[in-house]
Protein backbone atom coordinates (compact mmCIF):
# COMPACT_ATOMS: atom_id res chain seq x y z
CA UNK A 1 0.00 0.00 0.00
CA UNK A 2 1.60 3.39 -0.83
CA UNK A 3 0.36 6.12 1.19
CA UNK A 4 0.74 10.06 0.34
CA UNK A 5 3.17 11.02 3.26
CA UNK A 6 5.23 8.16 3.63
CA UNK A 7 4.45 7.47 7.60
CA UNK A 8 4.16 4.29 9.94
CA UNK A 9 2.25 3.75 13.02
CA UNK A 10 2.94 0.99 14.76
CA UNK A 11 1.32 0.36 18.13
CA UNK A 12 4.34 -1.66 20.24
CA UNK A 13 3.63 -3.28 24.06
CA UNK A 14 6.37 -4.43 26.28
CA UNK A 15 5.39 -7.51 28.33
CA UNK A 16 5.79 -7.52 31.86
CA UNK A 17 8.63 -4.76 32.30
CA UNK A 18 11.58 -4.60 34.65
CA UNK A 19 11.38 -0.97 34.86
CA UNK A 20 13.67 0.76 37.82
CA UNK A 21 10.05 1.10 39.37
CA UNK A 22 9.32 -2.36 39.54
CA UNK A 23 12.84 -3.37 40.61
CA UNK A 24 12.37 -1.04 43.49
CA UNK A 25 9.13 -2.39 44.22
CA UNK A 26 10.11 -5.92 44.21
CA UNK A 27 13.32 -4.82 46.47
CA UNK A 28 15.66 -5.97 43.98
CA UNK A 29 18.12 -4.63 41.28
CA UNK A 30 19.05 -5.73 38.18
CA UNK A 31 21.74 -7.98 39.52
CA UNK A 32 19.43 -9.86 41.32
CA UNK A 33 15.99 -9.73 39.77
CA UNK A 34 15.51 -12.60 39.28
CA UNK A 35 14.99 -12.79 43.40
CA UNK A 36 11.72 -10.59 42.37
CA UNK A 37 9.81 -14.15 41.36
CA UNK A 38 9.44 -15.16 45.49
CA UNK A 39 7.29 -12.01 45.40
CA UNK A 40 5.37 -12.57 42.31
CA UNK A 41 6.46 -15.90 40.23
CA UNK A 42 5.73 -14.46 37.26
CA UNK A 43 8.00 -11.49 37.48
CA UNK A 44 10.78 -14.45 36.09
CA UNK A 45 9.37 -13.31 33.14
CA UNK A 46 10.12 -10.08 32.87
CA UNK A 47 11.50 -7.78 30.28
CA UNK A 48 14.22 -4.74 30.59
CA UNK A 49 13.27 -1.58 28.97
CA UNK A 50 16.12 -2.34 26.64
CA UNK A 51 14.47 -5.40 25.28
CA UNK A 52 11.26 -2.80 23.93
CA UNK A 53 14.48 -0.43 22.88
CA UNK A 54 15.77 -2.60 20.85
CA UNK A 55 12.28 -3.77 19.01
CA UNK A 56 11.91 0.14 18.12
CA UNK A 57 15.49 0.14 17.02
CA UNK A 58 14.66 -3.21 14.68
CA UNK A 59 11.57 -1.81 13.12
CA UNK A 60 13.70 1.65 12.39
CA UNK A 61 16.14 -0.30 10.41
CA UNK A 62 13.25 -2.48 9.01
CA UNK A 63 13.43 -0.84 5.00
CA UNK A 64 10.22 -2.52 4.60
CA UNK A 65 8.94 -1.60 8.02
CA UNK A 66 5.95 0.56 5.62
CA UNK A 67 4.36 -2.82 6.07
CA UNK A 68 3.51 -2.96 9.48
CA UNK A 69 2.10 0.12 9.70
CA UNK A 70 -1.67 0.43 11.31
CA UNK A 71 -0.29 -3.07 13.29
CA UNK A 72 -0.14 -3.50 17.13
CA UNK A 73 2.77 -5.40 18.40
CA UNK A 74 5.14 -6.73 20.17
CA UNK A 75 8.84 -7.19 22.03
CA UNK A 76 8.47 -10.64 22.39
CA UNK A 77 7.21 -11.36 18.70
CA UNK A 78 9.91 -8.62 17.40
CA UNK A 79 12.50 -10.38 19.15
CA UNK A 80 11.39 -14.03 16.99
CA UNK A 81 11.55 -11.86 14.07
CA UNK A 82 14.48 -10.15 14.24
CA UNK A 83 15.92 -12.27 16.65
CA UNK A 84 17.60 -9.74 19.14
CA UNK A 85 17.75 -10.38 22.78
CA UNK A 86 17.72 -8.59 26.00
CA UNK A 87 20.82 -7.73 27.49
CA UNK A 88 21.00 -10.83 29.55
CA UNK A 89 20.98 -12.72 26.37
CA UNK A 90 17.35 -13.94 27.03
CA UNK A 91 14.31 -13.78 24.75
CA UNK A 92 11.14 -13.51 27.36
CA UNK A 93 8.00 -14.18 25.79
CA UNK A 94 5.62 -12.55 27.38
CA UNK A 95 2.51 -13.60 25.15
CA UNK A 96 3.53 -17.75 25.74
CA UNK A 97 4.39 -17.25 29.41
CA UNK A 98 1.18 -15.93 29.90
CA UNK A 99 -0.67 -18.32 27.90
CA UNK A 100 1.01 -21.55 29.71
CA UNK A 101 1.28 -19.83 33.21
CA UNK A 102 -1.87 -18.23 33.57
CA UNK A 103 -4.24 -19.31 31.30
CA UNK A 104 -5.57 -16.96 29.03
CA UNK A 105 -5.33 -17.44 25.34
CA UNK A 106 -5.18 -21.53 25.86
Amino acid sequence: MSLPYNICAIALTPGFLRSEAMLEYFGVTEENWQDGANKDPHFIASETPFYIGRAIASLAADPNIMHKSGQVLSSWELAQEYGFTDIDGRQPNWGKYFAEHVGIGK
